[in-house]
């Protein structure tokens, strides 16, 4: 048990993402039959992306960064450095887009996704560097943080074309 909890909780993009179908899933499921077409499911599985691989994901990042910075280091295979610091605020930044997101308008959304996105990406590709020049293939830098650093944004990007209103102007 003490593994699970453990892999569960160094690779939290992977656990939150989970987390998030499982809640959609229970959401979906729990809808009336009529309801359950492509619109409300695609509105189900990207509110709950939102709420938790962007608002839960980036809060449990700026705890890890801000309040034990010393441990997500190592885990990347980094020296504990006062930009642990910085990444934890900007993370709860993030966070709190991501929850408010989780209730708000397509555009909210849109920050939501392409802020977090864009960190992510250049975090990936921070990684690349990190394992063709310094040979870190640290879990926290070339395991599954690295894939979800590619896969959550496109991911999202996903979920916002397939959620965009029909109706949406650029004034909405």
């Amino acid at each position: 048990m003490a593994a699970i909890i453990k892999f569960a909780m160094f690779n939290f993009t992977l656990t939150f993402f989970v987390m998030a179908m499982l809640f959609a899933a229970v959401q979906i499921m729990k809808a009336h039959p009529a309801q359950r077409n492509s619109s409300y499911v695609y509105e189900s599985v990207f509110r709950w992306f939102l709420f938790f691989c962007v608002g839960v994901s980036y809060f449990y990042n700026f705890v890890v960064h801000t309040f034990f910075g010393e441990v997500s280091a190592q885990y990347i295979g980094w020296a504990n450095s006062p930009f642990q610091l910085e990444v934890g605020f900007a993370s709860l930044g993030y966070a709190v887009v991501g929850f408010i997101a989780f209730r708000k308008n397509w555009w909210l959304r849109v920050a939501a996704v392409v802020g977090p996105g864009l960190f992510m990406l250049g975090a990936a590709g921070g990684h690349v560097y990190q394992m063709i020049v310094a040979h870190n293939f640290a879990p926290g830098n070339a395991g599954i943080m690295f894939y979800s650093d590619l896969f959550l944004p496109a991911f999202g990007v996903m979920m916002l074309f397939l959620t965009k209103p029909n109706n949406l102007s650029s004034e909405d």
